[in-house]
């Protein structure tokens, strides 16, 4: 028995050794068979790779395109909503407040008619002031409590036929300019 196992592992010996030539050719062959898919596959991973980035450059080019077209829409639009308003609101002011541009045309003898003359060297500018700062000081005129560097009698004189509605017109009308 001793001799049959003796003789079985010689045999199994000499079938791995012989078979080992064998298997190392077929090894090398799959190896290199596996090499070769491998380099295969990432040349192919590269050139998809290559063609994706391509047609995303492309995409990304077409968008930033669109983008372009549809900011200079909108700055176009903006201009025009903008200059539309522009226009109505100096319309709606201009109209709105035909009282106070009526009524401050007698004040331009002294005042200039940007209202930023001093009347007779002597006042403030009047242009620009709160226009409740200005009803308060046309009314302390019309009431004949307000006099500055002698100017009251005058201005008494010159606001005394405004009523409540003429006093605020002009003064809305002189902090606008």
């Amino acid at each position: 028995m001793k001799k049959m196992t003796l003789l079985s592992l010689v045999a199994i010996a000499v079938l791995f050794t012989a078979c080992d030539e064998k298997t190392k050719n077929s090894a090398k062959e799959m190896a290199s068979s596996a090499t070769k898919t491998v380099q295969d596959a990432a040349t192919n991973a590269v050139e998809a790779t290559k063609e994706t980035a391509k047609k995303a450059t492309q995409t990304v080019a077409k968008a930033t395109e669109s983008v372009k077209e549809a900011t200079t829409k909108a700055v176009e639009s903006t201009k025009e909503t903008a200059t539309k308003v522009t226009e109505a609101a100096k319309e709606a002011v201009s109209t709105e407040n035909e009282l106070g541009k009526k009524t401050y045309a007698k004040c331009v003898v002294c005042h200039g008619k940007t209202g930023t003359t001093k009347a007779l060297g002597k006042s403030a500018v009047i242009a620009g002031q709160p226009a409740t700062d200005l009803e308060a000081k046309i009314r302390a005129y019309k009431a004949g409590t307000r006099s500055v560097a002698g100017m009251g009698k005058l201005m008494t004189g010159q606001v005394a036929s405004m009523n409540d509605e003429t006093i605020k017109a002009i003064a809305k009308y002189i902090s606008e300019l």
